[in-house]
């Protein structure tokens, strides 16, 4: 600290922060659109300041540590209010419950995550990242309340899909972010035509499309986990035969 502190990274990192925060005054208020929204524009801000500090080399302990803070605020305790306040109080102590373990888990990942950083963190991330299952509820509520318009009563599939959400966090199933992806290196044609196409849809129909590119995250790890798990079973069965 005497040396001091990268300002560029970290100031972007405060803005995700301060959007986890609008965020959360604004699930008080009941404006859950603009709930949802702040935590996805904190999604960007949450990619920039990595990306900024791998670019510029300003990489840092206190940098990585304001990063979980500011990640717990954004993508912890800010969807958990906005789910609670939205669509879990009608379920009382099951509720604030899944609230509650919604953020507890969310914390635990991030804990693993810094801790195994440098090991198997490097390349494809251990458990669903904080950052994914946030957008999954944010881009919920704004599908929800756009198709909808109304607040949901007593529903089970939110409060299912708030409990299956904390223990994909924590879970050690493998998950892909967009720290895989290398910009400095050249890629196919196709692909930007393909993010072309993407953005076209988002524009298009933001509230559908969000939510429909969130639940292909969630459904295509899940399934590349069972295809792992099925490939791990064969090899151990043609092991055994072998021996």
């Amino acid at each position: 600290m005497r040396k001091g502190i990268y300002i560029l990274p970290n100031t972007l990192t405060l803005c995700g922060m301060f959007l986890g925060f609008y965020s959360i005054l604004a699930s008080i208020k009941g404006l859950y659109l603009h709930a949802a929204w702040a935590i996805l524009l904190a999604n960007i801000f949450d990619g920039l300041d990595g990306w900024v500090a791998r670019l510029t080399n300003s990489t840092t302990k206190f940098g990585i540590e304001l990063d979980s803070l500011s990640d717990l605020v954004s993508f912890g305790v800010a969807p958990a209010v906005m789910l609670y306040t939205w669509a879990l109080v009608p379920f009382g102590r099951v509720g604030w419950a899944a609230a509650f373990l919604f953020v507890a888990c969310g914390a635990l990942r991030l804990a693993r995550y810094n801790v195994q950083m440098g090991s198997t963190e490097s390349k494809a991330f251990t458990g669903m990242p904080i950052p994914g299952a946030a957008s999954l509820l944010a881009t919920l509520v704004i599908f929800y309340t756009e198709m909808w318009t109304r607040v949901p009563s007593k529903n089970y599939f939110i409060l299912l899909f708030v409990f299956s959400l904390a223990v994909l966090m924590v879970s050690t199933l493998r998950f892909h972010g967009a720290k895989e992806l290398d910009f400095r290196r050249r890629k196919p044609f196709w692909i930007l035509v393909l993010f072309v196409v993407v953005l076209v849809i988002i524009i298009m129909h933001p509230e559908i499309a969000l939510f429909v590119f969130a639940m292909l995250y969630l459904v295509s790890g899940i399934i590349e986990n069972l295809v792992l798990f099925a490939n791990k079973k064969r090899r151990g069965q043609k092991a055994g035969k072998t021996q």
